[in-house]
């Protein structure tokens, strides 16, 4: 069932079904500039051109190369300067939420942390024993 938003673009209502986060007229407008931006990089020579560039050259926002990217339309494997920023530091990445720097500290600070919780569990059991110091004969 559709629900009645605001379209982020233009300021119009629309009715939203889940497929579109913009108007019918925004979106239209959205697609245009898409095939713009992609006849620009199937070019040989604009293939490696930055994000900057592309802003420059084409009347796309960086929003919207970073949505492209980060959904799948435009693919960093064709097109390599192109990616999104990581959620943590801002760098640009081409796959999951965080940058491979990131990924790599989060992982270190994650096998600190079990290593802790394993020592704690280690020393909880250690004095949870119980000595018997005469035996009953």
């Amino acid at each position: 069932m559709a629900e009645l938003r605001h379209c982020p673009s233009c300021g119009d209502f629309f009715n939203y079904t889940g497929v579109r986060e913009v108007c019918g007229k925004c979106g239209m407008n959205e697609e245009r500039v898409y095939e713009e931006v992609y006849r620009f990089l199937r070019k040989r020579e604009n293939r490696a051109a930055t994000i900057e560039r592309i802003v420059e050259m084409t009347e796309a926002t960086e929003a919207m190369l970073h949505k492209w990217v980060r959904k799948g339309r435009l693919q960093p494997a064709m097109f390599p300067n192109l990616g999104y920023p990581c959620d943590t530091c801002g760098k640009l990445t081409s796959k999951g939420k965080l940058c491979d720097e990131c990924t790599a500290d989060l992982k270190q600070d994650l096998k600190k942390f079990e290593a802790a919780t394993e020592f704690r569990e280690a020393i909880q059991q250690k004095e949870q024993r119980t000595y018997l110091s005469e035996r009953k004969k």
